[in-house]
């Protein structure tokens, strides 16, 4: 089997549009409403400013440093959410290795075969879902817009993931009413592995250290860290077969939260992105200039109950 690896992209600018007007009066709107609320987790919200996670869609992965918890978007990705949660459950992630852990990068692992990122499982592989189409129920959060090449798109938040879409005002002259849309590969993102084939990811997938834009468009996202966010940059560096001696670290046990007895299941809240008060948190994250960071430098609030 070809080692599935990454395969320097450039990234497309296929699904560039121009940011609206609207969609900018929406962020200043949600700022100005932006009211203070009682603490929680470190950060002022009313508990009506949390979503919790469906069990469904949350992956707690144990390791030595302490549970990394994910959360699945079907919406984005449903053949490779569909995949992630049957190996799951097949207990084939359980005791599998990080086999290729690069810092600045990101951290492999789901070669629950060979070890060594040459394996896969006896699963069919997935066609590629590198981009998706966003309707009105998947609210679109913008935060500011950004350059590629010639043109600007639109980059905010859909839930707690960093994305990119054209401007919701566009979907009025689409035949499904929805506009083109895809994730950005920033810290905490899951991404599948593949090789030179785009539809070949299979069972391998990537926590992202940090941000990697070549990868937009080109791998495909199908969930994001909201919980041990910390725990990302833990795993040992290193290469099956390339350091002598290094031992990897592993993941103990992987499953869906709904799957766990009910005092070991984890409650995740993630602050919603299309509610007022998190306006409140974006106006604190403002640079000195007065302007945002890079939305891949926004760290949606999380907290764990």
């Amino acid at each position: 089997m070809t080692h599935r690896m990454f395969f320097a992209l450039a990234l497309t600018a296929a699904l560039v549009g121009n940011a609206c007007a609207a969609e900018d009066a929406q962020v200043e709107t949600t700022l100005a409403s932006a009211v203070a609320s009682p603490a929680a987790g470190g950060f002022s919200a009313p508990d009506e400013a949390w979503r919790t996670v469906n069990p469904e869609n949350l992956m707690v992965i144990d390791t030595k440093y302490g549970d990394i918890g994910v959360e699945l978007f079907p919406e984005i990705a449903p053949a490779h959410v569909a995949q992630v949660k049957a190996l799951t459950r097949q207990g084939f992630y359980n005791d599998v290795i990080f086999h290729r852990v690069i810092d600045g990068f990101m951290n492999q692992t789901g070669d629950g075969t060979n070890g060594d990122g040459t394996g896969d499982s006896s699963l069919p592989d997935i066609s590629a879902e590198f981009t998706f189409r966003r309707g009105s129920d998947m609210p679109f959060t913008l935060v500011t817009a950004k350059k590629v090449g010639q043109s600007e798109i639109g980059v905010g938040f859909y839930k707690n993931l960093q994305i990119a879409s054209q401007p919701t005002s566009q979907a009025m002259f689409t035949k499904d009413n929805k506009v083109d849309a895809f994730g950005l590969h920033c810290k905490g993102v899951t991404s599948m592995a593949r090789t030179s084939d785009p539809n070949s990811a299979n069972s391998q997938f990537f926590l992202m250290r940090a941000q990697a834009e070549h990868l937009d468009t080109q791998y495909s996202i199908w969930g994001n860290t909201v919980m041990g966010y910390d725990l990302l940059e833990k795993p040992q560096v290193g290469t099956v077969g390339e350091v002598p001696g290094w031992i990897p670290d592993r993941m103990n046990k992987v499953e869906i939260a709904a799957d766990m007895a009910a005092d070991e299941r984890p409650t995740v809240q993630v602050l919603k992105t299309d509610h007022p008060a998190f306006g409140n948190w974006l106006k604190t994250q403002k640079k000195a200039d007065g302007t945002f960071p890079d939305v891949c430098e926004l760290s949606v609030p999380t907290r764990v109950r």
